[in-house]
C-alpha cells in the first residue's frame, strides 16, 4: 500500500487537485462508487503527507476506509501494489465522477467511417459517462483490431485504459525440441530446437520445424507424443493449442511425401521389442518390453504384403546400419550413411512398398514381424506372403534379437530428448535486460486469442479464435506501465527478474500512436514501484521525484532517503510512472488560447 501510495503521492495533477476543494466534485449517489468515502479518506491522507513537518504518517483511516469497500485488501498480508492502484484508481473515478446521472447513448454504425472519426466520438461517448479528474489524468484509449480466420471480417474498437500491463518478452515464448524422423531413410533422426509462441499453436511448431530442418514444399510433419515407447497421441489439428505440450513429454514429428486429401493412407506404426524373450513365447504380449521410439509412415489401404511391411522398415532404418571399415572406405561416407545404391541394395524404398515384390517374394524377410493390436496384448507372427488390410493405424512389432543390434545402432531410436530441459545453472539475475519498448511491443503484437477467449463473429455467426492486435491511439498525460513480471498458469508459479530497461528521460512513443495528431508523446519517470523477493513473500518500496527540487527519494515504510538518479534501475522495477512533457509550442498554444478566444 505505502509503495503505490506514494507514487500516486508525488503525481503532479493528482496533489494539486485534492489539495484544493473538491468537495463540489464528490459523487455520493454512484452505485458504483464508495459514496465518496474513498475519495474524502484519500484526500486527507495527500494533506498530512504533504503538511508541514517531518513526521511519518501512519495511514490507519485510510487502511480502514480501503478495506470496508475493497476486503481483499484487509489484514496485513502482502498484496499485490498494481492490483491496490487499479482499485484505487478506479475507486477515486467513481467517488469524482461528476456525470451525476449517466446518458444512455446508442452507438452508430461504424463501418467504412474513418479511424479518427470514430475513435474521437467514441472518447466523447466515453467522456459524457465518465468525467473526473483520473479520467482526464490518466485515461488514454487504444484501438483493437479482430480478424476472423475463417472469412476474414474485421472488427475495429476504440477502448478506454487506464494502465498499460505488458509483458516481459521472455514469458512470451518457449523453446521446445522436437526430435524430426526421416520416412524415406534419407537421413539419421534429428532433434531441432525452435522458439514458438508460448500460447501458440501445433501449427506454429510444425512452421518453426520445418523452416529449422528445411522441409520441401511437397512435404509435411506429422507431430506425434511418445509415452512407454508407444505412440500416445498424434496432433493432428493444426489449432491445437501447444500448451497441452509439457515440457518433460517427448515429442515426434514424422517427416513424410505431402499426403493429398482422399488419397486413400492409412498409418502404419512400427513399435520395438527387445530380446529378452521371444513374442512367439510371450503369454499375450505381457512379457514382451519394448524400447526406442516408435516409427510411423503412411500407407496405401490396398493390402500389405509381410514383404511390403519388411520393406518399409528397412528403408525406415537403413540410416541406422553400422558402417564397418571397409564399406566406410569404400562409399567415402563418415556419417553413417550408405551410398544410395548400398542402401537399395539393403533396404529397398519406403515410398513404394510394391516395388519389386516378385522378385523379392520368395526370400526371407529382414526382420521377424508381428501384427499388434491397439493395446499391444495380441501378436501374429508375418510371412512373406502374409496380408494385412490397414485400418486408420495399422501397428506391427519389429522383434530386435542379437543380430539386429549388431547391424543396426538402435541407440538413435532409444536418446529421444525432452521438449525442454530446465537449467538452474545460471541465475535470474544474470538474464540480459531487455528494454521497455521490446516489453510494449509485445503487448502491441498480433496474437490469436486464447481458446477460452473466442470471439462472435458477426458475419460467420458462430465463435472463432480470432487474430488480434492493439494500438495505441490516445495517450493520457500520466502514463503508467505495469510490467508483468508474475506469470502464474495451472502447473507453475513464477516471478521474472529479468532487468527492463526504461529510460528516465525523453521516453518518446510517438511512433507507437496511430493517431496522427500532430502532438507529441514524450514523457519522463517520476516514479517507481518495486518489488524484491518471490512469490510468497517479498517486500515492496517506491523511488518518486519531487518536482520542485529535481530530487530522487527512497520511500521504505517509514523510512525517507535521497538516492541518485543512477540507482532508480533495478531488477525489481514493476511499476512504472510517467508524465508527459509538452513541447514548448503546446505550451504556448495552451497559454495564448483564453487571450484569443477574446
Amino acid at each position: 500500500m505505502n509503495s503505490a501510495l506514494q507514487c500516486l503521492a508525488h503525481t503532479p495533477p493528482i496533489v494539486e487537485y485534492f489539495l484544493q476543494d473538491y468537495s463540489e466534485d464528490i459523487n455520493r449517489d454512484n452505485p458504483l462508487g464508495m459514496c465518496g468515502e474513498l475519495a474524502i479518506a484519500f484526500g486527507d491522507l495527500l494533506k498530512k503527507l504533504w503538511s508541514s513537518g517531518r513526521n511519518a504518517v501512519a495511514p490507519r483511516s485510510f487502511k480502514t476506509k480501503l478495506a470496508r469497500f475493497a476486503p481483499q485488501f484487509s489484514g496485513y498480508n502482502q498484496h499485490d501494489s498494481q492490483e491496490l492502484l487499479a482499485f484505487l484508481l478506479d475507486g477515486l473515478h467513481e467517488d469524482l465522477n461528476k456525470v451525476k446521472r449517466k446518458p444512455y447513448i446508442e452507438l452508430k454504425d461504424f463501418d467504412s467511417r474513418p479511424d479518427d472519426e470514430v475513435a474521437e466520438e467514441l472518447w466523447n461517448y466515453h467522456k459524457a459517462r465518465n468525467d473526473s479528474v483520473i479520467v482526464n489524468v490518466c485515461q488514454g484509449q487504444y484501438k483493437s483490431t479482430l480478424v476472423c480466420p475463417v472469412c476474414g471480417k474485421i472488427s475495429i474498437t476504440f477502448d478506454p485504459f487506464m494502465y498499460l500491463s505488458v509483458p516481459l518478452p521472455s514469458t512470451l515464448t518457449r523453446q521446445m525440441t522436437v526430435t524430426v524422423f526421416y520416412c524415406d531413410g534419407s537421413r539419421l533422426p534429428m532433434p531441432y530446437t525452435v522458439t514458438v509462441p508460448k500460447h501458440g499453436s501445433c501449427r506454429d511448431l510444425i512452421t518453426a520445424l520445418g523452416t529449422a530442418c528445411c522441409l520441401a514444399v511437397d512435404e509435411s510433419l506429422l507431430l506425434a507424443e511418445v509415452y512407454d515407447h508407444k505412440i500416445f497421441r498424434y496432433f493432428e489439428n493444426p489449432l491445437d493449442s501447444l500448451s497441452v505440450i509439457k515440457d518433460d513429454d517427448h515429442i515426434v514429428a514424422y517427416r513424410l511425401s505431402q499426403i493429398p486429401k482422399g488419397s486413400g493412407k492409412a498409418k502404419l506404426e512400427i513399435l520395438h521389442g527387445g530380446q529378452e524373450r521371444d513374442v512367439v513365447e510371450s503369454v499375450r504380449g505381457k512379457d514382451v518390453k519394448l524400447f526406442g521410439t516408435p516409427l510411423v509412415t503412411y500407407v496405401n489401404t490396398e493390402p500389405l504384403s509381410g514383404t511390403d511391411i519388411d520393406a518399409v522398415i528397412s528403408g525406415f532404418l537403413s540410416p541406422l546400419l553400422k558402417v564397418h571399415a571397409s564399406s566406410n572406405i569404400h562409399n567415402g561416407n563418415d556419417n553413417g550413411h550408405l551410398a544410395d545404391a548400398t542402401a537399395e541394395e539393403t533396404s529397398g524404398s519406403s515410398s513404394s512398398p510394391d516395388t519389386e515384390i516378385d522378385d523379392a517374394s520368395d526370400r526371407e524377410l529382414s526382420f521377424r514381424i508381428f501384427l499388434t493390436d491397439d493395446r499391444g496384448l495380441n501378436f501374429k507372427p508375418l510371412e512373406t506372403e502374409s496380408s494385412v488390410s490397414p485400418g486408420t493405424v495399422t501397428r506391427v512389432l519389429v522383434e530386435w534379437n542379437e543380430s539386429e543390434h549388431e547391424k543396426y545402432d538402435s541407440s538413435y531410436l532409444s536418446d529421444l530428448p525432452v521438449v525442454h530441459k530446465s537449467s538452474f545453472s545460471a541465475k535470474k539475475t544474470r538474464q540480459e535486460a531487455i528494454s521497455l519498448f521490446s516489453c510494449l511491443e509485445a503487448f502491441l503484437a498480433e496474437e490469436p486469442l486464447g481458446p477460452d477467449d473466442m470471439w462472435f463473429c458477426p458475419s460467420c455467426k458462430e465463435h472463432r479464435q480470432a487474430n488480434k492486435k492493439l494500438d495505441l491511439w490516445k495517450l493520457p498525460d500520466i502514463l503508467v506501465f505495469h510490467l508483468k513480471r508474475f506469470t502464474y498458469s495451472r502447473y507453475l508459479k513464477n516471478k521474472i527478474d529479468t532487468l527492463v530497461n526504461f529510460p528516465i528521460h525523453d521516453l518518446d512513443l510517438s511512433k507507437y500512436v496511430k493517431n496522427e495528431n500532430g502532438q507529441s508523446y514524450l514523457y519522463e519517470l517520476y516514479a517507481v514501484s518495486n518489488h524484491y523477493g518471490g512469490l510468497g513473500g517479498g517486500h515492496y518500496t517506491a523511488y518518486a521525484k519531487l518536482i520542485d527540487d529535481e530530487k530522487w527519494y527512497h520511500f521504505d515504510d517509514s523510512h525517507v532517503s535521497s538516492v541518485n538518479e543512477s540507482e532508480i534501475k533495478s531488477s525489481a522495477a514493476y511499476v512504472l510512472f510517467y508524465r508527459r512533457v509538452k513541447r514548448e509550442t503546446e505550451a504556448q498554444t495552451a497559454a495564448e488560447l483564453p487571450s484569443d478566444m477574446d
